[in-house]
């Protein structure tokens, strides 16, 4: 029992330690091409805005949801980018995250025809490949939360994309205990599927962008 008991408290050990070196290594990378000034965000086409729902369980308005919304419509007023790539999970018929986006932007004042809807974007993965490959652009701003903005833009790089990030306002650490939690293990799953060659569950049709 006792050399039971070392496996798995070394199988601990060792998984505790490869989830720390995958965030870091992701962390690190990513950095560089992070903005929290919308005035240093280098002039973009595009910005793909990264879905998450619209309301929390209770019903009330995600701070995600908002502080994303947000963030996208400040680029477009400092002419930081032309276009939104709202892009989201429409896997249901009753869960749409690039439609609500949309028609927030919209209820703000953003002209329809700056913005285009990716319904295909299903993980982080998926909105940044589709963002090169379906609506043609090498080189894009990612707007979501600075640890969402981590991982997009490590996976963009290691992919030979040329994507930076804007980080949309923060949520408390004790609103979101779940998020970060689950954010340690999603970086571990992006590591993974970058280095497997992991590719989006739907491509589809060229949308230009312009």
């Amino acid at each position: 029992m006792k050399k039971l008991y070392k496996r798995i408290l070394t199988l601990v050990c060792l998984s505790v330690c490869a989830v720390f070196l995958c965030n870091y290594i992701i962390i690190k990378k990513a950095a560089p091409y992070i903005y929290n000034d919308a005035d240093s965000v280098p002039e973009h086409k595009a910005g793909i805005l990264l879905g998450t729902s619209k309301y929390l369980k209770g019903g009330e308005l995600n701070p995600f949801f908002e502080g994303r919304i947000e963030a996208a419509i400040l680029l477009i007023k400092k002419n930081k980018i032309d276009y939104i790539i709202a892009s989201g999970d429409n896997r249901r018929p009753s869960y749409n995250e690039p439609l609500r986006m949309k028609e927030e932007l919209i209820k703000r004042g953003i002209p329809e025809k700056q913005i285009f809807l990716d319904f295909a974007g299903f993980r982080t993965l998926d909105s940044v490949v589709r963002g090169q490959k379906i609506f043609g652009q090498q080189r894009f701003i990612i707007i979501s939360q600075k640890f969402h903005n981590e991982r997009a833009v490590f996976i963009a790089r290691a992919l030979g994309i040329e994507a930076s990030a804007f980080n949309a306002q923060s949520v408390p650490l004790s609103k979101a205990p779940r998020t970060a939690i689950r954010e340690c293990f999603a970086k571990v799953k992006a590591f993974i599927d970058v280095y497997t060659g992991k590719s989006p569950k739907f491509l589809g049709e060229e949308i230009i962008v312009q």
